[in-house]
C-alpha cells in the first residue's frame, strides 16, 4: 500500500513538472514567499524600515507628493517613498506581503476546514442532516459579510491582534462556497461502487469519508482554495479600507491600495506596485491551482492519456508520466 501511494505521489510530481506553467507559477510563489519571509533582512540591506517617516523627501506644499522622479526612487529608497508620510515603499511592500499573505492563507485554511466538514456531513449524512446543513449554508452565503465584519469588530477588544481578527472574520463568514462544492462532489462520489462497497463492508462513516471520499475531494478543494487566496487578499483590502483591518503603521497590500486611490495621479507608482504584486499573486495561484487540479483529477488524466483534448497522447502528456 505504501509503495502504491509513493508511486502515485511520484506520478503527481512528474505531471506537475511536465507543465511549464505550473513550474513558473511555483517559482513565482516561492519568490513571493521568500520576499515575505526575508522582509527584515532585505529591508536592512536597503538600510530602511517600514515605519520611519522621512519628511524631507516629500513636498508639503503639494500635499505630500514625493520629491524626485518616479515617487522618489534613489539609492537609499529603491522603490521610492510613500506619499504623505515619506515611509520607504520597498520595506512596506515586503512587510505588507507578510500581513496580506498571512491573512489570506489563514482565512483560506479556516474556510476550507469548515467548508469540508459541513459539506461532507451534508452530502454523506442523512436527508435531515443534509437539509439542515444546506439551509444553514444558504444563510451564511446570504449574509452581508462586510456588515457582519464591522459588527464583530465592535465587540472585539482593541488589543486583539488585527491579523488574527481578520483571519477569523473572513474565514468564519465566507466558507459557504467551499461547503457547496464539497457537498455536490460528495453526493456524486457516494454513488460510486468503491464507496458503496466500503459502506457495505461495515466500515464506519468517518472511515469511509477519510479513506474513500477525502482523497477524491482533494482536487476540487485545492483548486477552489487556490482561487480563494487572492479573493481573501481583496477582502482584507476592503476591510482595511473601511478602517477595521490592519491599522497603521502596520503595512499590508490592501491598506496600501486603499490609500493609493488619493495619489494615483500625483504618484502612479504608488498605485502600480501593490497592484502589480497582487496581480502576480492572483495569476500564480490560479495557474498553480489549475495545474494541481489536472494532476490530481483521475478523469482529467484519462482525457489527457487518450488524447481527447488535442488528438494525441504525446502532445498532452509525456510518455511514462502516467501512473
Amino acid at each position: 500500500m505504501r509503495q502504491v501511494t509513493n508511486q502515485h505521489e511520484a506520478g503527481i510530481r512528474r505531471r506537475l513538472r511536465a507543465r511549464p506553467s505550473a513550474v513558473a507559477a511555483a517559482a513565482v510563489l516561492a519568490v513571493l514567499a521568500l520576499l515575505a519571509l526575508g522582509a527584515p533582512l532585505l529591508a536592512a540591506l536597503e538600510g530602511q524600515d517600514p515605519t520611519t517617516y522621512h519628511d524631507r523627501l516629500i513636498d508639503s506644499a503639494r500635499g505630500g507628493v514625493p520629491l524626485g522622479a518616479y515617487g522618489g526612487i534613489s539609492g537609499d529608497h529603491w522603490l521610492g517613498v510613500e506619499p504623505g508620510t515619506g515611509r520607504d515603499l520597498f520595506a512596506r511592500l515586503l512587510y505588507g506581503a507578510q500581513v496580506s499573505l498571512l491573512v489570506a492563507l489563514g482565512a483560506t485554511v479556516v474556510q476550507v476546514l469548515i467548508g469540508v466538514l459541513v459539506g461532507l456531513a451534508a452530502g454523506f449524512g442523512s436527508r435531515f442532516a443534509d437539509s439542515v446543513l444546506s439551509r444553514f449554508t444558504d444563510v451564511m452565503l446570504s449574509l452581508p459579510t462586510l456588515v457582519f465584519a464591522v459588527a464583530l469588530t465592535a465587540v472585539v477588544p482593541a488589543g486583539f491582534p488585527r491579523p488574527l481578527l481578520l483571519i477569523l472574520v473572513i474565514g468564519l463568514l465566507d466558507w459557504g462556497g467551499t461547503s457547496r462544492i464539497v457537498r455536490a462532489q460528495t453526493l456524486s462520489l457516494k454513488k460510486l461502487d468503491y464507496v458503496a462497497a466500503a459502506r457495505l463492508g461495515g466500515s464506519p462513516p468517518w472511515r469511509v469519508a477519510r479513506r474513500e471520499l477525502l482523497p477524491a475531494l482533494a482536487a476540487p478543494v485545492i483548486t477552489y482554495a487556490a482561487v480563494r487566496v487572492p479573493v481573501n487578499i481583496v477582502a482584507e483590502a476592503s476591510l482595511s479600507f473601511l478602517g477595521i483591518g490592519v491599522k497603521p503603521p502596520t503595512a499590508s497590500w490592501g491598506q496600501m491600495l486603499s490609500t493609493a486611490t488619493t495619489w494615483f495621479r500625483a504618484d502612479p507608482l504608488y498605485v502600480l506596485l501593490p497592484a502589480a504584486f497582487l496581480l502576480v499573486t492572483v495569476l500564480a495561484l490560479t495557474v498553480a491551482g489549475d495545474a494541481v487540479r489536472t494532476a490530481l483529477d483521475p478523469r482529467e488524466r484519462s482525457r489527457l492519456r487518450v488524447g481527447t483534448r488535442d488528438g494525441s497522447r504525446g502532445a498532452a502528456e509525456p510518455r511514462g508520466a502516467a501512473v
